[in-house]
């Protein structure tokens, strides 16, 4: 694995030695010194090497299969070498004086490339909000301005290095690690239909906006709503695995305050972290935020939509994908539904989904009994699919502590446990046929 690496950086190698030189010919500029000709000689001859790199079948197209302009390249290979190349990183960061950081600045890069007026224009564009690289998930600005530092994202590094970038949550958010695929998921053909057309919201807005000019809207924004348990949060790791991006869910809890303002601060620091990153935000209780509106009756009413139409515009606004989960759908204000570019009903599982769950989620290299039938079990109760799952788990541990198959007791007992955490009296006959299966001991527990 480090030799490919190697091979992947090695292919840059003149791209770092032409910006080595770059630096040492602008310091010696500076102090009023003129390159020699053989410095002069060996800049041309990297040049010519960057030249070929930067070709149709240069080291560039086979890391990011991206045509662009040579400025382009220019930006990229600048960005990229305090990273790769930590010597190039002190030389910026000498000729950056009063900056305490390596990374390159606008002013540094039109010094560094000798821009004249018109390409100074264009480097400007380049690394404009609007620019490729930027919509690409290249490289962020961390300020605007041609002082503010330019970082490469870490899309950028692992395409350069071929390395997975772990990025980190944004305030108020936690990963969610959940491996999931499109086999995985158990739904009706109509919302699987559903979910994919959603992806398409993300994967085509190149297409769509940028080659076709279509109206440019935030988000995509999608509702995802449904009893608990029925695959909310899979499915939206599910997408965030078909984009290899990752899922964060956020926590309103550590962002909504008691103190005015703060709330709209909160918000305005996840969303500039999350802003243009490859990952999915994942907000839980929707109804909780975008319930009916009622009547203002103290300040405290009025401060409260005030937030919540504060969130709403920063999910509006941010380019990246926002999934808002509600279990209850009907407490949602109809004016923010119409808002969401995608709406999900996620519905409790029929017999056939049922069974489908239960022979997915029992451990696939587990013993079982042959009087286990995925279809008997699906029918048998009417679980959800986060209950089946966490069934599935109970009976292979059952099965494991005895040293015995799985077997329909063992089945019937992990259900019997799933049904008492509902907090209400169960009786054997919410087992339906698998009640004659259920352990006599656990008959008047609850």
């Amino acid at each position: 694995m480090n030799m490919a690496r190697n091979n992947r950086l090695d292919q840059l190698d003149p791209e770092w030695r032409r910006l080595e030189l770059l630096c040492w010919c602008l310091s010696k500029g500076r102090r009023g010194e003129k390159p020699g000709d053989d410095e002069l000689q060996q800049l041309r001859d990297l040049q010519a090497q960057v030249h070929a790199l930067r070709g149709q079948d240069g080291g560039w197209q086979s890391l990011l299969e991206l045509e662009l302009h040579p400025l382009e390249f220019d930006i990229l290979a600048a960005v990229l070498a305090p990273e790769l190349e930590p010597r190039i990183g002190w030389s910026f960061q000498n000729l950056q004086a009063g900056l305490s950081q390596p990374w390159a600045t606008r002013s540094l890069m039109q010094e560094l490339f000798a821009l004249d007026v018109q390409q100074a224009a264009e480097l400007r564009g380049f690394l404009g909000p609007h620019g490729t690289l930027r919509r690409r998930r290249l490289i962020r600005c961390e300020q605007e301005g041609p002082y503010a530092p330019i970082v490469p994202e870490p899309v950028l590094i692992g395409c350069i290095t071929g390395i997975t970038m772990e990025i980190p949550p944004p305030p108020g958010a936690t990963p969610v690690h959940q491996q999931a695929g499109w086999d995985d998921l158990v739904l009706p053909a109509s919302k699987l239909a559903m979910l994919k057309e959603y992806l398409l919201w993300i994967e085509q807005r190149e297409t769509v906006v940028h080659s076709w000019q279509g109206q440019p809207v935030g988000g995509p924004v999608a509702l995802f709503t449904g009893p608990s348990g029925t695959g909310k949060t899979f499915a939206a790791s599910v997408l965030a695995g078909s984009l290899g991006w990752q899922l964060f869910r956020v926590d309103l809890g550590c962002l909504v305050s008691k103190y005015v303002g703060e709330t709209e601060e909160n918000l305005n620091k996840l969303f500039d972290a999350a802003h243009n990153q490859p990952m999915v935000l994942q907000f839980d209780e929707a109804d909780a935020l975008f319930a009916k509106r009622g009547e203002v009756k103290e300040a405290r009413d009025r401060y409260a939509n005030m937030e919540v139409s504060h969130l709403l515009s920063r999910i509006e606004a941010h380019n990246g994908p926002c999934i808002l989960t509600t279990n209850l759908r009907k407490q949602l204000d109809g004016a923010f539904t119409r808002r969401f570019q995608m709406v999900v009903d996620f519905p409790r599982p029929d017999a056939e989904a049922r069974a489908a769950l239960w022979s997915h989620l029992l451990p696939p290299k587990a013993p079982l009994d042959p009087q286990v039938e995925s279809a008997f079990i699906g029918g048998a109760v009417a679980l959800t699919g986060g209950s089946i799952r966490n069934a599935a788990l109970h009976a292979a541990y059952l099965a494991a502590g005895a040293e015995l198959p799985i077997g329909l007791a063992h089945i019937a007992h992990a259900i019997w446990r799933e049904l008492g955490k509902e907090g209400r009296e169960i009786q054997l006959q919410d087992l339906g046929p698998l009640a004659e299966y259920l352990p006599s001991e656990l008959v008047h527990e609850y």
